[in-house]
């Protein structure tokens, strides 16, 4: 499976939730986003999809942001956290999408997820709890994060 990673604001390319992706057998492109200038991120992200046209796209935290503004048709989507109310303007998802967020969440409130699946029509089944912290990398999330993609593209 080809995996477009998006990550977080202030983070990098080639973090342990990518990584544990590749090492679980998949290709996976993860570019460097800017961190000052959304719009930037949003064309990166946009240019990296139309080049690779991956099977799922992951996004965790402002990367699911970028992930929610690009362009990215019937590719299902699995968002980490996603801080969509802090950037970009799209407030709904597609219903091929599955959000993984902890109500331990330090950083963005489990509530705006809770938000997002209801304006999107989406099922509760959809949001899944799990990890103790806004960076979900530990074992169980970052499992929950391969068992999302891997059923989106089974």
């Amino acid at each position: 499976m080809e995996i477009l990673f998006l990550h977080g604001w202030n983070s990098v390319p080639g973090g342990v939730k990518p990584t544990f992706l590749q090492k679980a057998g998949h290709e996976v492109a993860n570019p460097a986003l800017d961190d000052d200038d959304f719009d930037k991120a949003v064309q990166t992200a946009q240019w990296e999809f139309d080049k690779q046209c991956p099977d799922i796209l992951v996004g965790s935290s402002r990367g699911g942001a970028v992930a929610m503004n690009i362009s990215s048709g019937e590719t299902p989507l699995v968002l980490l956290c996603p801080a969509w109310k802090n950037w970009g303007t799209a407030n709904s998802l597609p219903p091929n999408t599955f959000i993984l967020h902890s109500r331990a969440d330090e950083v963005i409130p489990f509530a705006d997820s809770e938000e997002l699946v209801q304006n999107s029509g989406l099922p509760s089944a959809s949001l899944i709890e799990v990890g103790h912290d806004h960076r979900l990398a530990d074992q169980e999330s970052l499992q929950a994060m391969l068992n999302c993609c891997e059923q989106l593209w089974a």
